[in-house]
């Protein structure tokens, strides 16, 4: 991919001081730089030339289609599009479904209420005889509630919640619910939300979906667990010019290692 600029407006500015002109893209490649350094806007820029699916709603700036019309991309294999099902999933994605989970188990939760309520009422009431069809409703429900423990009731009753999962579960789970095989996906900073210990399933998961389900990933992130992932090409978005670096020398993954050395004796 290559992006010209003559001009000093926004993203015309961003990356012609890094002297970035060009990308050669891995099964997995990497955008690593601190805040302001331009990973997620390169993602963006990515997805909107290349057309990609997204669920949040993009706020392009005024010349951003200006831009893009200046980038230019060529893909192997002869191929004129990207694999169907490509998409960019954004922190902005991953928070939208945080937020519909608890919608919905707040929901539940508030059903739940109303039939403990219920139960409790025709359990409370004497039978009453079945006088015609026009009762029927009423009998049979004042009949299973009789016969029923609330627990059994109350779960005939109602949605089940959505796992009951944390929020890093109910995150990583969006993950592996959207990415299936042979697409391309960009990620930006997929580590919100997750633990350390979720970050490291999520770097093996997609270091298993590009080698046996032919995926592609370009990722923004500076998660030690992330950039750790085998094969992985890193571009250093604060070095001028940008370069590929090992992760062992990015600076917030020395920070993280010096840190730890310093206090070895403690663990």
């Amino acid at each position: 991919m290559e992006c010209f600029s003559n001009t000093n407006i926004y993203p015309f500015r961003v990356f012609p001081p890094k002297q970035l002109s060009e990308i050669e893209f891995a099964p997995i490649t990497i955008f690593y730089g601190g805040n302001g350094s331009g990973k997620s806007t390169l993602l963006n820029a990515i997805a909107e030339k290349l057309r990609l699916e997204r669920s949040a709603m993009f706020n392009k700036t005024p010349y951003v289609e200006d831009y893009l019309a200046c980038c230019k991309y060529e893909m192997v294999h002869g191929a004129n599009r990207a694999p169907s099902g490509s998409r960019i999933i954004t922190s902005d994605d991953v928070f939208h479904f945080l937020l519909d989970v608890r919608a919905i188990n707040e929901g539940v939760d508030f059903r739940r209420d109303e039939v403990f309520e219920e139960y409790a009422a025709w359990t409370r009431i004497k039978m009453q005889p079945l006088r015609s069809m026009d009762d029927y409703d009423r009998f049979s429900t004042q009949l299973e509630a009789k016969r029923s423990s609330m627990g059994e009731y109350t779960m005939r009753r109602i949605p089940k919640e959505l796992d009951g999962k944390s929020n890093g579960e109910s995150a990583f789970s969006y993950f592996t619910q959207k990415i299936v095989e042979r697409a391309l996906y960009l990620l930006d900073e997929p580590e919100n939300s997750l633990s350390a210990t979720l970050q490291k399933e999520l770097a093996r998961f997609i270091e298993d979906s590009a080698r046996f389900y032919k995926c592609q990933f370009v990722i923004s992130t500076h998660s030690p667990f992330l950039l750790a992932m085998k094969d992985a090409v890193i571009y250093d978005l604060d070095r001028v010019p940008v370069t590929v670096r090992p992760w062992t020398e990015l600076a917030n993954v020395r920070a993280y290692y010096d840190f730890f050395k310093e206090h070895a004796e403690k663990f």
